[in-house]
């Protein structure tokens, strides 16, 4: 089976981790040039005051750009562009390796994968670091929600349902995977999480924003029945431009 993979990257004001994202990005899809298929590179410059753009164009990826500061408008955007039969959206602070692209065209060889993601993992250590992270890592295998941060999906299947919702600011990947399940049930297709090459991904909120932040924001969003992520403002972890 050929195939080709679009990979999509939403970057907002990211020049200091999109360089090194975007080279293990490119060692990492020698996975599929194995398999015999092709691939293209989308950063979605969306709307970045620092070298973001630059660094994209220079590293050789295709660059398009999105005005309005919201991760899944800039991934719908890279997505318009894409060309691929496969959509790999990978996030700018994240750092794929080969051995997890090479999961990645397993799953879809096998035929029944409509679409998936990965568990993750940090490097940072501590009982509240790994308390944390088993616990998503244990919902997202059990309920099949993808982290945002690495989701790959039949380009046909994500255009058939509309994308990524834009009336959210976070949390749009669960709404996502929501949707695509029921997609999957009726073609009798399957979700996958791969789990045996987690991806590595940035830690860096751990260090911009205090336990005590990260808890009142997530109470917030309890209380208010998911209000906070349809606002920019509220959702400030991804959009106060902390970087």
């Amino acid at each position: 089976m050929n195939s080709k993979v679009s990979i999509v990257v939403p970057a907002f004001n990211e020049e200091r981790l999109l360089p090194g994202s975007l080279a293990c990005i490119q060692a990492a899809s020698a996975a599929f040039g194995d398999a015999g298929w092709q691939t293209e590179l989308i950063v979605c410059d969306n709307n970045s005051t620092d070298r973001t753009a630059e660094i994209a164009a220079a590293a050789g990826a295709r660059v398009v750009f999105e005005p309005i500061n919201q991760i899944g408008r800039a991934r719908n955007a890279g997505a318009a562009q894409a060309t691929g039969d496969w959509l790999l959206f990978v996030d700018a602070d994240s750092y794929p390796t080969r051995e997890l692209f090479a999961d990645v065209v397993t799953a879809i060889q096998g035929g029944r994968c409509l679409a998936g993601g990965s568990t993750v993992r940090i490097e940072l250590k501590g009982l509240a670091y790994d308390l944390g992270l088993g616990w998503w890592n244990c919902v997202s295998r059990t309920l099949r929600w993808a982290a945002g941060s690495f989701i790959f999906c039949e380009t046909a299947a994500f255009r058939e349902i509309g994308g990524f919702t834009e009336t959210l600011y976070a949390a749009e990947e669960i709404n996502l995977f929501r949707r695509l399940k029921r997609l999957a049930r009726r073609k009798r297709k399957s979700i996958v999480i791969l789990h045996d090459h987690p991806l590595l991904t940035s830690h860096r909120k751990a260090h911009l924003y205090s336990p005590r932040e990260m808890l009142r924001f997530w109470l917030r969003t309890v209380i208010t029945g998911g209000r906070t992520l349809r606002s920019s403002k509220e959702s400030f972890p991804w959009y106060d431009g902390r970087r």
